[in-house]
């Protein structure tokens, strides 16, 4: 199974993001964990990955893998 690394994100990316921007639609959603600006879930301010990885720990209250 692959590991998430820390930060996906470049840091000058992170910290360009960080900065208010101009207009407010030229805002960027990032991941809280790595940084990684797509795919990314607003209901948990994660990325798809991060919120695998957390989801399938154990580490998200109410969320569990589903099977049919």
């Amino acid at each position: 199974m692959r590991e998430i690394k820390e930060t996906m994100a470049r840091t000058s990316s992170i910290a360009k993001d960080n900065k208010k921007p101009k207009f407010s639609s030229r805002q960027h959603n990032r991941c809280k964990l790595c940084g990684r600006p797509r795919a990314y879930l607003r209901k948990f301010s994660l990325c798809r990955l991060c919120f695998r990885g957390l989801a399938l720990r154990g580490e998200i209250p109410g969320v569990m893998k589903s099977s049919w």
